[in-house]
């Protein structure tokens, strides 16, 4: 027995090496095979593979926005002529070890080997810069066992032929940069108007800081701040290898750098272009964007677009000279697909002076003011509460069981931080209003107890739903959310709204209808996932209030011509932060969606009193009127009757018959305003605060408007 497991045994280890020599065999072949199709790196050093340059239509396929990389700009210049610290920080964020290991570094493979097994996927690479220099002469980016072991064969031949000081050379002055800059002293021009010999030790961080990822990381796109982090990594890397010392560190870190304007050629709709690219980027990687003559058609409408780009540069100039608001935004979709039809990103893309190529619709986080307000109000519909509910707008104080405000005494002279009595923006109180005209007239005070009705976590909830991609943070928020408290962006805030438009059902946002190959193969096509958000009933009931013409006439008052249309039925909401950074218009129909904000890139508040209704409306009003004959007339859908209560406040009544008032929450317990009344609604922890401003008006001491 013990014979034959041993022969056994003897002839699982022969199996086992003979399996082992054919794999080696196979793999020798295999790297033979590849081996010969592979150029001499000496003779071919600066020949690059035949590149088509891939084109960036409109919804058509046929107004050509944009041509990506239709030819390469690069100047030679020798390893004398580039500055150390350009050398340095290359060699710092690419690779450290780079004049003490052969052509591969087989820890840095390693590692990037089992940290991409345990994450499933490609995070991290491991590529010298004599790999990538093989890669960028001589391959594509196509991530296959074929092409890895291409790279390493050719990078050990590069090795072999050149010095390192003369590898580095070539790889900086072959790889690429962006913007179509291949190589050191292409970039040094096109982004600073330069020769590499003069650049200074920060600008050369940067431009070490683009070959990752040159489209995200562009000095001209939407990601500067992510930019100048890397910028920053770089020349910490720099730092920690000994290539600069601490005070340089800083200094540098610090340095404020200053880029040309960009020369981008013949574009169109640049904000929503470079929106594009980034998409492209992130979905296909910047090799294949670049080198793929791909087809891409988008989403956008040109004659919509410039009619866009049309009233946001007559908005802005206006508001300029009467408000120092010097940017405006738009974005309009179409709520049925939610495709985007036309992006304006700021008021000019290439005023650098003002960060025109900022995109604040997609990137900028703004306050939306009172915009947010039928998020709350939606919720409050979802629980209960009806268009007719009667709240109290009165002068109240929302911090409970502080001593150090006051409920009534002195509410406006409170200092304290922990107070909250918000102000409406007339200055105004109304004494009793139902959730209707509080809405339709954008009334603060029943706003912020709408939101504490409604629950502020599931507001945040209903909210992100809706497409509102911000408000990750609820600890960060309190009852002032309502009144736009928290950050969001415009393209978000227009999804949202598009929701109510289509009566719950939430589309997804695109901005590409399709992608095709150089041979006209489709490789991506837009498809529509529509998802029921909300039960359309609650919509119905937003849209109800917010169409409402009636309803929110008090509020614009001499502007009310601007939100009304012969034929049309549209839906309105404005908004204006307090310090009158950020003013909002977002108006639909069935058919269309648009988004308009207002106010300057770097945050500096507008004059006061230019709100939502002086610097925003009139512009969103301009674009309406243009494109709304495009459409038809379409009219929201009446919400069905809600059954007839009797209950006091739910049901429009405010006294009962004996003439007794209280708060809506001396009647209802606001998690389930339908059910019986609560035993003891003095628990609420706000009921004092919102009783006794009604028992002062109730007596006549406190007067409402």
């Amino acid at each position: 027995m013990l014979k034959k497991r041993k022969f056994i045994g003897l002839k699982i280890f022969g199996a086992l090496i003979l399996i082992f020599f054919g794999i080696v065999l196979f793999s020798l072949a295999k790297v033979a095979q590849i081996t010969k199709e592979l150029p001499d790196p000496k003779q071919a050093i600066n020949s690059r593979q035949i590149t088509q340059s891939s084109k960036i239509y409109d919804r058509t396929g046929e107004i050509l926005l944009y041509e990506i990389y239709g030819e390469e700009k690069r100047t030679v210049v020798s390893f004398e002529e580039i500055p150390d610290y350009v050398k340095n920080a290359t060699i710092a964020i690419e690779d450290k070890n780079f004049y003490s290991h052969p052509a591969f570094d087989w820890r840095a493979l390693a590692r990037a080997f089992i940290v991409n097994l345990i994450k499933g996927r490609v995070v991290q690479g491991g590529s010298t810069i004599t790999q990538q220099l093989a890669k960028n002469a001589f391959l594509t980016s196509e991530r296959t066992v074929d092409r890895k072991i291409k790279e390493l064969v050719l990078s050990y031949w590069i090795e072999k032929r050149y010095s390192k000081d003369e590898i580095l050379e070539l790889y900086l002055n072959q790889i690429s940069y962006g913007s179509n800059a291949y190589g050191i002293e292409a970039a040094s021009q096109i982004y600073f108007n330069k020769s590499a010999k003069d650049l200074s030790l920060a600008e050369a961080a940067l431009l070490a800081s683009l070959p990752k990822a040159p489209t995200y990381y562009s000095p001209w796109g939407a990601h500067i701040s992510e930019l100048m982090n890397r910028k920053n990594y770089v020349l910490e890397q720099m730092f920690e290898v000994g290539f600069i010392d601490k005070e340089e560190l800083e200094r540098n870190k610090n340095h404020a750098i200053e880029f040309t304007s960009q020369n981008i050629g013949s574009i169109k709709a640049p904000h929503f272009v470079m929106m594009v690219k980034d998409y492209l980027a992130n979905k296909y990687g910047e090799d294949f964007m670049e080198r793929g003559g791909l087809k891409i058609t988008t989403t956008l409408d040109w004659e919509m677009q410039q009619i866009a780009e049309q009233v946001i540069k007559e908005g802005s100039e206006r508001n300029e000279k009467l408000y120092q608001g010097k940017n405006a935004s738009l974005v309009a979709q179409d709520p049925k697909t939610g495709q985007v039809l036309a992006l304006v990103g700021s008021r000019d893309y290439f005023d650098s002076k003002n960060e025109g190529n900022f995109n604040v619709a997609a990137q900028g986080l703004r306050q939306p003011g009172s915009a947010f307000k039928p998020f709350a109000y939606l919720t409050a519909f979802k629980k209960g509460y009806t268009p007719n509910t009667v709240v109290f707008d009165l002068s109240t104080e929302f911090a409970p069981n502080n001593p150090a405000c006051p409920t009534i005494v002195n509410i406006y002279a409170s200092s304290s931080k922990e107070c909250y009595h918000p102000e409406n923006f007339d200055n105004l109180f109304r004494g009793p209003v139902n959730l209707r005209n509080a809405l339709a007239q954008s009334i603060n005070v029943p706003a912020v107890k709408v939101l504490y009705l409604a629950g502020l976590g599931d507001t945040i909830k209903t909210a992100q739903e809706l497409g509102i991609t911000t408000l990750n943070d609820p600890n960060r928020y309190g009852l002032s959310l309502v009144l736009g408290g928290g950050e969001v962006k415009l393209i978000d805030l227009v999804e949202a709204y598009s929701v109510f438009s289509q009566e719950g059902i939430k589309h997804n946002q695109k901005i590409v209808l399709k992608i095709e190959d150089s041979s006209g193969k489709a490789i991506e096509s837009a498809s529509d996932q529509a998802i029921m958000a909300v039960e359309p009933i609650y919509a119905q009931l937003i849209n109800d209030v917010l169409s409402d013409e009636d309803a929110r006439r008090p509020l614009y008052s001499g502007s009310f011509y601007l939100t009304a249309f012969d034929d049309y039925q549209v839906a309105l909401k404005t908004g204006t932060t307090n310090d009158y950074r950020d003013a909002w218009t977002i108006g639909y129909t069935p058919s269309i969606v648009v988004g308009v904000w207002a106010g300057n890139n770097h945050q500096e508040p507008m004059q006061k009193n230019a709100g939502s209704i002086l610097a925003a409306l009139p512009i969103w009003n301009a674009f309406m009127s243009k494109v709304l004959p495009k459409y038809p007339n379409e009219t929201f859908k009446k919400p069905a009757s809600s059954e007839e209560t009797d209950k006091l406040m739910i049901g429009g009544k405010y006294s009962d018959d004996s003439g007794n008032v209280h708060n809506i929450l001396h009647y209802i317990d606001k998690n389930n305003p339908l059910d019986p009344l609560p035993q003891n609604p003095q628990d609420d922890p706000q009921y004092n605060n919102w009783e006794v401003p009604v028992q002062l008006w109730k007596q006549g001491l406190l007067i409402s408007s």
